[in-house]
């Protein structure tokens, strides 16, 4: 959200795209409403200057747990402290479908870093998602995975962990040539992503991106 600039946006990201799960990042949590339309807040951070938070239809998701987790921290982080948590995992149970999800709303550590920090971020978090919905649960991550170079390699991390990862049909982030790039995408277990569309600019230097994923069926 570009440090909660693309706040005025959320209503109609949430309304035009029928949204049935909003992860956001950079955002000042105190300022977030209850309710966006019919979103609820499922949970938000509650140590970070720049804040994630996790926004589920009430109508079809019933919200089983939630729980913030603070990753291995950069140089950018021990100097800035711009963010302590930099995951929320929620698990909740779809009342469409009868399928037990966990979601996760990610932000990694600045370009400042390196890779291999950012991947062992990636890996932490998952273990972090697991713990939360167990075996049986399907996964998906979505944010801003700062990891705009060398995603073939992440990508072959990412499948001898078991993780499906999907890039944006386009780039995220365009502020500045040298950084243009996929900064973010989603991570998946047990969850066929079909499509990850990034959506027209607005005031954050990150476009938006929207997900359509269906769950595999057991034993895929």
């Amino acid at each position: 959200m570009r440090k909660h600039r693309a706040r005025g946006e959320l209503e109609a990201l949430a309304r035009d795209f029928d949204a049935d799960l909003i992860c956001l990042q950079e955002c000042r949590t105190e300022d977030l409403p209850d309710m966006l339309g019919t979103l609820q807040l499922a949970d938000t951070t509650k140590t970070n200057r720049l804040g994630l938070a996790v926004y589920a239809r009430k109508d079809r998701f019933t919200i089983n747990e939630t729980q913030s987790f603070a990753l291995k921290k950069s140089l950018h982080d021990r100097l800035l402290s711009p963010a302590h948590e930099r995951l929320i995992g929620t698990s909740v149970m779809d009342n469409e479908t009868k399928h037990e999800v966990v979601i996760g709303t990610f932000h990694a550590a600045p370009l400042t870093a390196s890779n291999s920090l950012r991947r062992h971020q990636i890996h932490h978090a998952h273990s972090e998602l697991h713990s939360l919905g167990g075996v049986a649960a399907a996964t998906l991550m979505v944010g801003d995975f700062n990891y705009p170079f060398f995603t073939r390699n992440l990508n072959a991390h990412m499948e001898q962990s078991g993780y499906d990862l999907s890039l944006s049909d386009e780039r995220t982030y365009t502020r500045y040539i040298v950084f243009r790039g996929h900064f973010d995408f989603a991570t998946s277990q047990g969850i066929r992503v079909g499509s990850v569309e990034t959506l027209p600019r607005g005031d954050s230097d990150h476009r938006p991106i929207l997900i359509t994923a269906e769950y595999m069926p057991a034993g895929e």
